[in-house]
């Protein structure tokens, strides 16, 4: 099978693309964290904020601040356990244990890790892994590293006036053991929801930011030490609060990653793996050998493009404030409902704040564009709405930049959409909003090639995230899920025409609690 083909699998015939004859080895099942072994460390204030009002001043932070920052954005929040009967023996029953974060993830596994080039003045310059499980930094190598990070970037951002640089990266055993080969789609959609979390969070903290998708990929994991057969960064986000030059200044020449490679030496670090037998994922080890940049010649930019369907009506929403909501409440009410949602009439007003504030957010400096416009982003919203005030129930897309929608189809698809679920773990006839973000089914490849892929997942991720914060902010749930027939989404927003797909599906709604024990971790 091509590369091309196991890309397609992925999207529309994932038994195709699974290894065959799967079982998931629960007892042998790798933590939701990475723990380091014998290196220094720095504890950090469990003394969290309880709010984080707009509009703070961009003050050069101290470790005190940045744990704070790093808590919320990846952080554990708490831990639950719930009960679900087991599949065999109706009565019986196991329980499931989970530690919660304010940014969800595919099975609460949490591939991804968050490491940090921190330069604070109680601090050792140097980088370093977030410990979510001990809310501490975990010191991998020290040392001014600025020229190192610049150059693996393409010189495209002035990396010497930002106090930290975020790498997130992706463990691919930390899911692949359960969602075997599906999850090279779900590590890019959960890479993206982090990413999400994280530049939600800088703004509240008075930080700029970019996000870097094309980078160096060998030199910034010999950066970090990770081994590549075992975990690689998806991407870089520089943090500032000085004037910083964005776009950089461009590269003299092209700098490669074994140049780079070259010029520090290799550190080898210890950490703990919970799972005695890790399983070979070569599919996993091939498309991300195959999206790999060894060049600096080779970063693209990408000319935007709508993807949304317009057409003969439009129906406008209320006009509302953008961007305001609670966003530590926000965080708090988060919540991923299966079959708890329970229906209710959504007021036309609870609809138009809630796409307006999530698409609103959603700006962000990208290396992918040109310039920071504030253009149409390369992902889009549709949705099947029903009981919606004043909307005839049917099949939508949401046009952001004259937040309206426009109808593609009028009717009842509830039933259409169930019957497109891989499980029957969410009712969707108790669901008003079951939106979908769409993409472009062939990821930029002629521009980006495979890496393509990985990163129209990320923005997907990106624009979930602010999604399901905007819902919490309206008191409804959301449930992203990846266990749906696509050609059943493509074919209600008619998409097989338009080189257009849907990437994720989103129940949204009200919602009762279910049975579970809950701790919150907050002081």
């Amino acid at each position: 099978m091509s590369l091309e083909e196991f890309l397609h699998n992925l999207q529309f015939n994932i038994n195709r693309a699974n290894q065959p004859n799967w079982e998931v080895d629960w007892e042998d099942a790798p933590l939701p964290y990475k723990l380091y072994r014998g290196l220094r460390v720095v504890p950090l204030s469990t003394e969290v904020p309880l709010s984080l009002p707009e509009g703070q001043p961009p003050l050069q932070p101290d470790v005190e601040r940045i744990g704070h920052f790093l808590w919320y954005v990846y952080g554990i929040i708490g831990v639950s356990q719930s009960v679900h009967p087991d599949e065999y023996q109706e009565e019986a029953a196991y329980p499931i244990h989970s530690y919660r974060r304010f940014a969800p993830s595919g099975g609460a596994l949490y591939p991804n890790e968050l490491y940090l080039y921190l330069k604070l003045e109680d601090l050792p310059d140097g980088i370093y892994h977030y410990d979510a499980a001990h809310h501490r930094l975990v010191l991998l190598r020290e040392g001014d590293i600025d020229s190192y990070v610049e150059r693996a970037l393409g010189n495209r951002c002035e990396i010497s006036t930002c106090f930290a640089t975020a790498f997130v990266s992706t463990r691919f055993w930390k899911n692949f053991f359960k969602y075997n080969n599906l999850s090279y789609r779900l590590q890019g959609l959960d890479a993206g929801v982090l990413m999400g979390q994280l530049l939600e969070t800088a703004k509240r903290f008075g930080f700029e930011s970019g996000v870097y998708v094309q980078f160096l990929d060998s030199a910034i994991n010999h950066l970090l030490g990770l081994t590549e057969d075992e975990e690689s960064v998806y991407s870089v986000v520089p943090l500032s609060v000085a004037a910083t030059n964005w776009g950089g200044r461009g590269m003299e020449r092209a700098v490669t990653a074994e140049e780079l490679c070259r010029e520090l030496p290799a550190i080898s670090l210890r950490h703990y793996e919970k799972s005695e037998k890790v399983w070979e994922f070569p599919r996993l080890l091939e498309v991300n050998e195959a999206s790999k940049l060894d060049c600096t010649g080779g970063f693209q930019k990408v000319t935007k493009q709508p993807v949304m369907r317009t057409g003969e009506k439009e129906i406008h929403l209320p006009e509302i404030e953008s961007g305001t909501y609670d966003f530590v409440d926000a965080c708090k009410k988060r919540h991923s409902p299966e079959m708890d949602f329970v229906m209710g009439k959504v007021s036309q007003e609870q609809l138009a704040a809630l796409l307006k504030r999530a698409t609103h957010s959603y700006s962000f400096r990208s290396d992918l564009d040109n310039v920071f416009d504030g253009e149409a982003p390369r992902v889009s919203i549709y949705g099947c709405l029903y009981n919606v005030e004043g909307i005839p129930n049917g099949a939508y897309a949401y046009d952001s930049g004259r937040h309206s929608l426009w109808e593609i189809g009028t009717g009842d698809y509830r039933l259409h959409l169930q019957s497109g679920l891989s499980l029957d773990n969410v009712n969707l006839l108790q669901v008003p909003l079951c939106l979908h973000i769409i993409g472009k089914k062939d990821y930029f490849q002629d521009t980006l090639g495979y890496r393509g892929y990985r990163i129209m997942q990320m923005e997907a991720g990106m624009l979930v995230q602010r999604l399901l914060l905007s819902s919490a902010a309206c008191g409804f749930g959301g449930h992203p899920l990846l266990g749906f027939d696509t050609a059943v989404t493509d074919g209600v927003y008619r998409l097989d025409s338009e080189n257009l797909t849907t990437l994720i599906q989103i129940p949204i709604g009200p919602f009762r609690e279910k049975a579970w024990l809950r701790g919150s971790l907050l002081s």
